[in-house]
């Protein structure tokens, strides 16, 4: 089953695909798209192309737990990529996910400028590898 996880920005948007086991989060990637009419597009035809059949998408809770604007983003998100593939979409708690992958970058000898273009496919990683974790220690 190939799961992709998505971590959702403004700007840039982190994508992460699993591999066919659903053991591995791979192949880390960034959607560069301002308009959310086109990300959903493009954010389709790359879950079709790609042969997806689940989503987790990063839901950005506040430290204490509740859900702020950016969070609502996310659900909305979350909604309108059920509607349009007919996939279930799993909201995955990405507290701190960012500060992780800025760490990981670091630790790797990147840049911290040079950070901006991958950060977001990290984060994708990072979310959809918590998410795999997670569903192997369920069984």
């Amino acid at each position: 089953m190939r799961i992709l996880g998505i971590d959702y920005g403004d700007a840039r948007t982190g994508l992460s695909i699993s591999d066919a086991s659903g053991f591995l989060a791979g192949s880390p990637s960034v959607i560069h798209e301002w308009n959310y009419d086109k990300l959903l597009d493009k954010l389709t035809a790359f879950i079709a192309e790609n042969k997806i059949e689940e989503i987790v998408l990063g839901w950005p809770k506040n430290m204490d737990g509740t859900a702020g604007e950016r969070a609502y983003k996310c659900e909305a998100l979350a909604e309108t990529l059920r509607e349009r593939t007919g996939l279930n979409v799993t909201l995955w708690d990405e507290r701190r996910t960012t500060v992780a992958a800025h760490d990981i970058l670091h630790q790797t000898g990147k840049k911290a400028k040079k950070h901006r273009q991958t950060v977001d496919a990290v984060a994708a990683s990072l979310i959809l590898q918590g998410y795999l974790d997670f569903k192997r220690r369920q069984k």
